[in-house]
Parts: structure tokens; C-alpha cells; sequence
């Protein structure tokens, strides 16, 4: 069965999700990357986003075109619909393939998933949420990815309230500082993972 120990790690845009993965993967920690996987599968189904959403959005070396796509997506809910009743279906069965094989370690593994509680499509009973305040969210967005105020906000605005999740959450890491303070709370959510959970018999 999936998800038996999983734990989803998750956030909003620019919270720093992905450095408190790689912090807490130097840790010890096992993670499975939805994103990876979901920019995988997306790779290998060029020809499909070809068909639907035009030639465009493959790049001439024959990749992907994703800030393109994303920007059409992001500005079009009915092509960030298709993109997504795609792609949802595939990612979720690699997911699944790896937790699998993730639980017979019988010990708690993480899942990234950006939107973990807006899809509310997986059986997760514990979740972290990195938090950053929506203020400070917005900043780092913009200057990370050179878009406009105006642009951030419409991306920021897509998923649910970093406010929201955080008051959703199991565990809280904290991003609202700096890389020191990071560490420091990465180390303490690896603390309470270890104190909650025996160490696994080998």
C-alpha cells in the first residue's frame, strides 16, 4: 500500500521548498520529487504537447518549451486544465510506484508535492509546510524570476494561501530569514521526525 509512512513536503512559489528538500535530503532524509518526475514525464510526451498545444512550445532542439507553457497555462485555465488532467494521472502512478517501494523501508520518507492540498489527491495523512510570509513570497518570486508584479501575483495567487497551508500543516520550516535560521529549523524537523519514529531495524 502507498503512503503508509509518507510525509508530504510541501509550500507555495518561492517559500524555498527545494532547498529545505535538498537541506533535509542531506540529512538523511529520503524525498520523492514531484516535480522530477512530473518534468520526466512531461519530456517524454513532447509529441502530446505538440498536438495540443502547438509547435511552439517545443524548442528547436526539441525539448519542452516549460517558462513558454507555463506562461500560457498560468494566463489560460482551460489550457492549465488540459495540461493538467494529462499529466496528473501519470505522475501520481510514478508516485505511487515509488512510495511503494519507499514503505518497505518501514520508516518515514517525504513526498514533494507543490500542491499537495489543492489537489487533496493524495492519501497523506502528515504534512510540512516551508513558510515564508506572502510579503516576503512575493519579493523573492520576482527577483528569482524576473517577472512583473503583476505576473507574480497571478502565479502567487493560482495556488492556496501560504497562510492557509501553514495552518493545515503538520510540521512547520520556517523560510523567513536566512539560510542559518533555515538549517536550524531543517535540523529540528529532522529532530522530531527521529523522536516520533524508532530508527528502523536493519
Amino acid at each position: 500500500m502507498a503512503f503508509e509512512y509518507a510525509i508530504a513536503l510541501t509550500g507555495g512559489i518561492a517559500t524555498g521548498k527545494s532547498t529545505v528538500a535538498s537541506l533535509l535530503g542531506l540529512s538523511g532524509l529520503r524525498i520523492i520529487d514531484a516535480d522530477k518526475i512530473s518534468h520526466t514525464i512531461l519530456e517524454a510526451h513532447q509529441k502530446w504537447v505538440k498536438e495540443h498545444f502547438g509547435e511552439m512550445y517545443i524548442t528547436p532542439r526539441g525539448k519542452v518549451d516549460r517558462p513558454a507553457l507555463g506562461q500560457l497555462v498560468f494566463s489560460n485555465p482551460e489550457k492549465k486544465a488540459e495540461l493538467e488532467q494529462f499529466l496528473h494521472p501519470l505522475i501520481r502512478k510514478e508516485i505511487e510506484r515509488q512510495s511503494e517501494k519507499q514503505d518497505s523501508f518501514k520508516y518515514p520518507y517525504l513526498i514533494d508535492i507543490p500542491l499537495f492540498f489543492e489537489g487533496n489527491a493524495y492519501n497523506i495523512k502528515d504534512s510540512v509546510v516551508v513558510y515564508t510570509p506572502q510579503e516576503i513570497q512575493l519579493e523573492r518570486f520576482m527577483k528569482r524570476n524576473g517577472y512583473t508584479q503583476e505576473e507574480s501575483e497571478r502565479r502567487i495567487a493560482s495556488q492556496m494561501p501560504i497562510d492557509e497551508k501553514k495552518a493545515r500543516a503538520t510540521w512547520v520550516i520556517d523560510n523567513s530569514q536566512n539560510l542559518k535560521h533555515l538549517q536550524k529549523e531543517c535540523y529540528a524537523f529532522v529532530d522530531a521526525i527521529k523522536a516520533k519514529y524508532p530508527a528502523p531495524k536493519k
